[in-house]
């Protein structure tokens, strides 16, 4: 169990700020990582090319560590969109086969797959699942020998619905199918191991539960498609691009590895030293560490929402970080911009009160929350 870390974040004692799976804020040393990289580009005769590499190169070593990869398998991507979508395009699939889905999952992780399955004459299914409800053995039951692909979330980003990612990996090696997954809104917070899990790619974007800035983000590509066709074609993935003299010889022969499906202008110097420092508190805390500490805080405090009429899913159906709460019918629309006034925050999604704390909250947020809801619902 990890004590509160409030102090390593910008967050005033007043506030109870519930919405990291919306936008999880910047501690205290990431911001400074970020404004010392936004120096170096003032004094742009100050950089090296090793500037280009170095905290790249530092970045996916970090990330394989958070999830048990090697670095190698590690593109670095601006946002979960855009390694689905390289995904998506390296991935076959025939006429009459079937993409499987969880319906209401995030809408970045069913646009390609919906055109993926116009293109080839596939069929998109979306599994439904009642709320409260476990998500995996539905999905178990969907995928089949027609089955090529199966793309999902390991938790649902409306309810924090669970799925249990080892299962649905077993069952894609049963029936042939590709697995492709969107962690955007787990990675950080719950155990990933991609030793165990192996999807053939697994986007994340890192704003939320990673605890890095907007706009940055991992893809991992399992060495079965080391030789795919990137969304774009840049210098900076080619073998010998250190050497910036050799650069009008135009290599095309890329770098050995997931590299070639790096993002163009990867050398974000003023956010990438940012990741990095990011990247590294979690690894010092733990993800066990942490998701131990947040399914206990969130055991408890389900109990105290399901008292003052909320229905909390259950916590053997949920990610343990994560609470999907269905609201009573009749709540008040005005819910949220009420909570704000009263300075918490928090979403809702699909008909739940989303509440995702993290390690910056305390039982005075908890206590707040709850009085609160008590008299608003």
């Amino acid at each position: 169990m990890l004590s509160s870390q409030k102090q390593l974040f910008d967050i005033p004692d007043e506030v109870a700020y519930l919405n990291t799976a919306y936008m999880s804020p910047l501690m205290h040393s990431v911001v400074a990582a970020v404004e010392e990289g936004v120096r170096l580009k003032a004094r742009p005769w100050t950089l090296k090319i090793d500037h280009f590499f170095d905290d790249v190169e530092a970045a996916k070593v970090l990330f394989g560590e958070l999830v048990n990869a090697p670095a190698e398998r590690i593109a670095v991507v601006p946002s979960a969109s855009y390694g689905l979508s390289t995904a998506a395009n390296n991935l076959s699939l025939s006429a009459g086969q079937r993409i499987i889905a969880l319906r209401h999952q995030f809408p970045s992780h069913t646009y390609p797959w919906k055109r993926k399955a116009r293109e080839t004459g596939g069929d998109f299914v979306e599994v439904d699942i009642a709320q409260g409800q476990a998500a995996t053995p539905a999905l178990l039951e969907a995928i089949d020998t027609r089955t090529g692909i199966v793309a999902v979330p390991n938790v649902l980003w409306t309810t924090g619905a669970y799925v249990d990612l080892l299962a649905i990996r077993k069952r894609c090696d049963e029936v042939g199918a590709a697995l492709v997954l969107d962690l955007t809104q787990s990675a950080g917070a719950i155990v990933t191991d991609f030793q165990k899990i192996r999807p053939d790619f697994a986007a994340v974007a890192n704003y939320k539960w990673m605890l890095c800035p907007y706009s940055t983000g991992f893809l991992y590509v399992d060495p079965a498609h080391f030789d795919g066709r990137p969304l774009e074609e840049g210098w900076v993935t080619r073998e010998g691009a250190r050497n910036f003299a050799s650069l009008t010889e135009n290599p095309e022969t890329y770098a050995p590895g997931a590299i070639r499906y790096d993002m163009g202008e990867r050398a974000n110097f003023a956010l990438l030293p940012g990741v990095n420092r990011a990247l590294t508190q979690l690894l010092d805390w733990g993800v066990q560490s942490i998701e131990n500490t947040l399914a206990a805080r969130n055991e408890v405090l389900c109990e105290r929402l399901n008292a003052v009429g909320l229905t909390t899913v259950p916590a053997e159906n949920r990610g343990a970080h994560f609470i999907g709460a269905e609201l009573p019918k009749g709540t008040r629309e005005d819910l949220l911009s009420e909570l704000a006034k009263e300075n918490v925050f928090l979403s809702i999604r699909n008909g739940s009160l989303r509440i995702t704390p993290h390690l910056w909250n305390d039982d005075q947020d908890f206590d707040r929350l709850i009085d609160a809801l008590q008299r608003l619902i």
